[in-house]
């Protein structure tokens, strides 16, 4: 079934409309690269509207009543955010989940060291990725360094332009016959990733000279020693901002828009939101990159927890309760899919793939090879969503990830779907992903 493209449905005011979102959008992602600058810049936007910390809440001892809006922060890197509606919390809620992590090089905690004149930093690969792609470009260093006596310091190099960059080299294509004969997944291996970031030594300092420049220059910038690399979370990232895409600006390429971009309209449609009758959520997650695991994974405890505090602010203390609260509700994860890209076309099932231009698109299914690890939506729920997109006159689309045993992938979709809730995945469409920059 064609779907009709999306532009065509709006007029000049419309699409100038259009224009000025996105342009929030895209200094959002050139600016938040990391989980903690997401979740510090979308706490800040949450608040301007009205949302408060259900911390203080709880300390204050109110209750809890329709049309208050709270959010509650898991160790920096998780947000949930609830606007309560005018049905019994108990009755379940409308949830928006998406996640806020994306592929990068991670620092590694021993990773300063000096080899032939040269400092480098060693790096681990975070999330799936074509690791060729992310060679001789330049990337900026975000995160956050924490020393012994707790003191927390904010890093973010090569994003200013008066700021140096780093980066990852590669093998001249003069000297590259072996290289060019290996396959992909080979042409660069992880351990070889390492960051280039010196090459003035130290005056005086004879063993290791340019590393000791290095971290003279840390000292002085960042009050920082070697050994605080231990308790630091540092990522290289691709430098720069997000720009606009084709000549006729229709696009946006930056990096990180897996998952950013539904993590961003989701937070907004939650801003936007008003006189709801069920309790929105917009729940925005760490680590979807590698598994959901971890403390600020989907897989953790922390929505869970969340929903039986505020639970207990209504007056309600059961685990029972909370979970049948879980089980009665809807949600959207929040995630992209792969958009057909002419120059690669074979990969797809053209009629039932995603198109740039032609709306959100919703996946019944997502995994891999016989649908293995999916969460497989109800058809009684695509129903009354399609009845909701289509009285609201929203474009949308359906897709799979790709033709059968072609690859796949997944989301947090499948561990919602454990609390005995209506999960379908929904996102949008996205070229180049998983690589530096995404269109």
């Amino acid at each position: 079934m064609k779907r009709k493209n999306a532009w065509e449905k709006y007029n000049e005011n419309e699409r100038k409309e259009i224009f000025r979102f996105c342009e929030d959008y895209r200094k959002f992602i050139s600016e938040c690269k990391t989980e903690r600058e997401c979740v510090e810049a979308l706490t800040a936007k949450a608040e301007a509207n009205g949302y408060r910390n259900l911390n203080d809440v709880i300390t204050s001892g109110e209750k809890l009543q329709a049309g208050d809006k709270v959010y509650a922060v898991n160790m920096k890197k998780m947000l949930a955010l609830f606007h309560i509606g005018t049905e019994a919390f108990e009755n379940g809620m409308n949830i928006l989940g998406g996640h806020i992590d994306s592929p990068r090089l991670d620092l590694k905690q021993n990773p300063l060291y000096e080899s032939d004149s040269l400092a480098l930093l060693e790096t681990h690969y975070y999330g799936g990725v074509k690791k060729y792609q992310w060679v001789a470009r330049p990337m900026a260093l975000h995160g956050i360094v924490v020393k012994k006596d707790g003191t927390s310091i904010n890093v973010s190099i090569g994003e200013k332009d008066d700021e140096p960059v780093v980066g990852v080299s590669d093998l001249l294509i003069h000297l590259a016959a072996k290289q060019m004969d290996k396959k992909g997944a080979r042409v660069v291996e992880g351990e070889d990733r390492n960051i280039l970031i010196g090459s003035i030594p130290l005056e005086g300092e004879e063993t290791e000279p340019v590393k000791a420049n290095i971290l003279k220059i840390l000292k002085e910038k960042y009050d920082m020693e070697e050994a605080d690399f231990q308790s630091a979370e540092l990522e290289a990232v691709p430098a720069g901002p997000a720009r606009d895409y084709g000549l006729d600006s229709s696009m946006i390429i930056g990096y990180g828009q897996d998952d950013r971009i539904c993590a961003f309209t989701s937070l907004f449609a939650m801003l936007e939101a008003e006189n709801l009758k069920k309790t929105g959520v917009c729940l925005l997650v760490d680590k979807e990159e590698i598994g959901s695991v971890g403390a600020t994974g989907m897989q953790s405890h922390f929505f869970e927890n969340t929903v039986a505090e505020m639970l207990l602010k209504m007056g309600i203390d059961s685990f029972v309760q909370t979970r049948l609260t879980m089980s009665r509700s809807k949600m959207l994860s929040s995630d992209v899919s792969a958009g057909v890209d002419p120059l690669f076309v074979n990969v797809n099932d053209k009629k039932n793939a995603a198109y740039l231009g032609n709306g959100i698109v919703f996946n019944k299914y997502t995994g891999s090879r016989g649908k293995g690890g999916c969460n497989d939506a109800n058809p009684e729920f695509i129903a009354w969503l399609r009845n909701v997109m289509d009285e609201n006159d929203v474009a949308y689309q359906t897709a799979e990830l790709g033709k059968v045993d072609q690859g796949g992938g997944g989301t947090i979709a499948y561990i919602l779907a454990q609390y005995n809730m209506e999960v379908i995945d929904c996102g949008v469409a996205l070229q180049n992903m998983h690589a530096p920059w995404e269109v």
